[in-house]
């Protein structure tokens, strides 16, 4: 099983001229930090507008900064907003291929919908559409990223021309493609295309044990894949924090996640946002009935913590493993947790129970090998050839014979 970290860069109020910066700094010198302890992964998301909850509207530039302060991390897009209203698939293909490059083929490719009214609705996407147009955005990516040239899309969202779209990713055919879910049927339609499964969902080994067996039921026997490669992995978001004081950790855990918790709800399910003048962590903070970690927001299910002592997270970490799961991302920088804090859980886990995790993941490489394989080979059969527009031969005039 693989480790990785997972970044929202959320910045409650009250905010001064250095909040973001110092924000972004730490953040790089963190993973700096995981990268040289041997964790797997760091994952960063997009998301837009929303204040407090999610500074991280450009994570390829992030992520970039990552690439050259690191050496072995895997770079996540977790993800990227497929719809072509938010990013253009040929912006996306080029950035994503950059990426790659200056990554030395590190990068993974995770995609996804949007989902709170606040963002969608910035860029004028309707809800009913937004799973329609993230499929045409993929679909047109995954073409871009192998054709030579792309030989063009014509959808209901989107209509692209026959253009060679360069440079082209390190990685053949792309680098490996993810889906964001927070649901069993998000689950099922990542294993139908060939994707991984990103879930940013708090849950329990004994439900992600079911989620695993059918995913891998699925991709295994109905994956028709959207893109040139099968990524058959699930991952799973925990709430993470180390400290020799495990009561210290549980209690800042459950108030800081406790926020994260509250802001998906603001966003996605109870709140009146107004932009620029809601204060959520004063909302948080005064709430008359607390939301914690633990609450099940939009039946996320039971939420299993990799909060406390080395021994705690280790055990957990163990069920997850037990489970089937492939990757666990740690979801640490909450609320306000305090840098050092962060720092110090990174190291302290990264010294006393990841070497553990990586030898058993390494014992299991052979048979994880050969079942993607037996997964892929069954996958990639099936593919079907994409549909090109029937447009002729296609010759651009420069600018200057107009």
């Amino acid at each position: 099983m693989k480790i990785g970290g997972f970044y929202e860069h959320q910045l409650p109020r009250p905010w001064t001229r250095d909040s973001e910066h110092r924000l972004f700094k730490d953040a790089l010198d963190h993973i700096e930090l995981a990268d040289r302890l041997g964790y797997d992964y760091v994952w960063a998301t997009e998301h837009h507008f929303l204040e407090e909850y999610a500074h991280s509207s450009a994570p390829e530039i992030f992520l970039a900064a990552v690439s050259q302060r690191t050496k072995n991390i895997r770079i996540g897009h977790g993800i990227v907003q497929m719809a072509p209203l938010i990013n253009h698939p040929a912006r996306v293909a080029e950035r994503i291929a950059t990426l790659d490059l200056v990554s030395d083929g590190r990068l993974d490719f995770g995609t996804g919908e949007g989902a709170a009214e606040v963002e969608l609705d910035g860029f004028r996407i309707p809800q009913s559409e937004k799973r329609a147009m993230w499929l045409e955005g993929l679909t047109c990516v995954t073409r871009m990223m192998v054709e030579e040239p792309f030989a063009g899309f014509e959808g209901k969202y989107l209509t692209a021309p026959v253009r060679n779209i360069v440079p082209k990713p390190l990685q053949r055919p792309h680098p490996p493609l993810w889906l964001a879910c927070s649901r069993r049927e998000t689950i099922l339609l990542a294993a139908k295309l060939g994707l991984g499964a990103l879930t940013f969902a708090f849950v329990s080994p004994e439900e992600s044990r079911q989620w695993v067996r059918d995913y891998y039921q699925t991709i295994e026997n109905e994956c028709d894949p959207i893109g040139y490669d099968v990524n058959p992995a699930i991952a799973i978001t925990c709430p993470f924090l180390c400290d020799r004081d495990g009561g210290r950790v549980r209690e800042m855990s459950a108030e800081h996640h406790g926020f994260f918790m509250y802001g998906l709800g603001h966003y996605a399910f109870f709140g009146n946002h107004e932009p620029g003048k809601t204060n959520l962590w004063n909302d948080y903070k005064n709430q008359p009935a607390k939301v914690t970690v633990d609450d099940p927001l939009a039946n996320a299910g039971r939420s299993q913590s990799c909060v406390g002592t080395p021994d705690d997270v280790r055990a957990s970490l163990l069920s997850f493993e037990e489970s089937g799961v492939d990757q666990v991302i740690f979801l640490s920088q909450a609320g306000n947790i305090p840098s050092e804090m962060l720092a110090s859980s990174i190291e302290l886990f990264g010294k006393t129970v990841l070497p553990e995790v990586k030898e058993r993941d390494q014992k299991r490489a052979s048979e994880r090998a050969a079942l993607r394989d037996r997964i892929v080979n069954k996958a990639m059969a099936r593919k079907r050839a994409p549909q090109i527009p029937k447009w002729g031969k296609t010759v651009v005039r420069a600018a200057g014979h107009h």
